[in-house]
């Protein structure tokens, strides 16, 4: 096991974020003593476990380790009952250690690493009336008279697939920092809203009329083929009109451009009323932009991947500078930074991560460009 994969999986486990596969690996990894000592160093560096130090109870311990690996893997528990108490014992003996460091009085005022994310909640409007979303939950979403007009799969709504003759009535889905959310349009259309995302919305789309749907955020667009109900994306400074095809638009309000990114298929952008002179065609592989107060839209050739990655839960910043960085950590942990450095702010950095803790995101930027920092539960003082 590479030493990065090791400090993920130590911070999964102790961030309550392990699964029973990655416990697992943990429990066989620490069976060797070199690897503890790396256990222990790496908790002693990184985390201050808020508990009686001096008071260690290994059956406390061990209690608490088999109902967390009983609370995560609940379909498995009692078919593998016997050997958790085996990994519990093991990652015992690592603590153990941890705990005989922190009574030792080691650090005087050790400060807390483990971030504590706020946790707020995805909102569906629906007309005159709200609902709060959880991702773990489903059942049938019902309009303000009682009808059912589609149904939730846990993070995804799927609504009833039809056209409708009368007028348009709307909903507005609001995903929250830390969050991200599916909607399957009633014409087929799946839209994956990242964070800090709203998108206003038909129930039915109406016949012999364009598709429209309003933006503000970011969302990756899987628009239906339907030649004779063109597709349009408004938001704030740029429209996207499209027939079917896969693309990306980030306009979340504090950027200072918005910008469209094309996988797949063709789509226009155009300000304001569309017209021949005034529209911009993107092919698959380009990007148009368009800068707040300006008229202009401009195009260029990218890797999609770099604006795409987040669907899969991925960050990846290119050429981005400091400040960009934490505006989006901001958005994909819901944390806050404090940025006391401000020479900090304007370099410019290159990373990726996958599914990452925040814990790893941060101590890469430590460990790799020395960036100093404190947590207190969801936020982060960059000194």
């Amino acid at each position: 096991m590479t030493v990065k994969k090791s400090e993920r999986l130590i911070v999964k486990f102790i961030t309550n974020q392990a699964s029973q596969e990655e416990i697992e690996a943990l429990t066989e990894w620490l069976k060797e003593d070199k690897n503890q000592l790396v256990f222990k160093d790496f908790i002693k560096t990184n985390y201050a476990i808020e508990t009686a130090m001096n008071n260690f109870d290994s059956t406390e311990v061990r209690k608490q380790l088999s109902d967390r690996i009983q609370k995560e893997n609940n379909v498995f528990y009692k078919r593998r009952f016997s050997s958790y108490y085996k990994y519990a014992a093991i990652l015992i003996v690592a603590l153990g250690g941890f705990y005989f460091y922190k009574s030792s009085n080691a650090i005087s005022n050790p400060k807390q690493n483990v971030v504590i994310p706020r946790e707020d909640e995805i909102v569906l409007q629906i007309g005159s009336q709200s609902q709060n979303l959880d991702p773990n939950e489903a059942g049938n979403v019902k309009d303000e008279k009682g009808n059912i007009i589609g149904k939730q799969e846990k993070n995804r709504l799927v609504y009833n697939k039809t056209y409708s003759n009368g007028e348009l009535v709307y909903n507005t889905i609001k995903i929250p920092y830390g969050k991200k959310f599916e909607v399957q349009l009633s014409d087929g259309t799946v839209v994956y809203l990242n964070a800090g995302t709203s998108l206003r919305y038909p129930v039915q789309f109406v016949k012999n009329q364009n598709r429209q749907v309003n933006l503000l955020g970011e969302a990756y667009f899987e628009v239906e083929k339907d030649k004779a109900h063109p597709f349009t994306v408004n938001t704030q400074n740029v429209n996207v009109e499209v027939l079917g095809t896969k693309f990306n638009v980030d306009t979340y309000s504090e950027n200072i451009s918005t910008n469209v990114v094309l996988v797949e298929g063709k789509v226009s952008l155009y300000k304001d009323q569309k017209t021949n002179e005034d529209q911009v065609y993107l092919k698959p592989g380009m990007k148009g932009s368009n800068i707040k107060g300006q008229s202009k839209i401009t195009t260029e050739e990218v890797n999609t991947d770099y604006y795409t990655a987040w669907v899969k839960g991925s960050l990846v910043f290119k050429n981005a500078s400091f400040e960009d960085i934490i505006k989006k950590l901001e958005r994909h942990y819901n944390v806050t930074f404090i940025n006391r450095n401000k020479m900090l702010g304007k370099e410019i950095f290159n990373a990726r991560f996958d599914n990452e803790p925040i814990e790893v995101v941060l101590k890469y930027f430590s460990d790799s460009y020395a960036i100093d920092y404190n947590i207190d539960r969801d936020k982060i003082t960059i000194k």
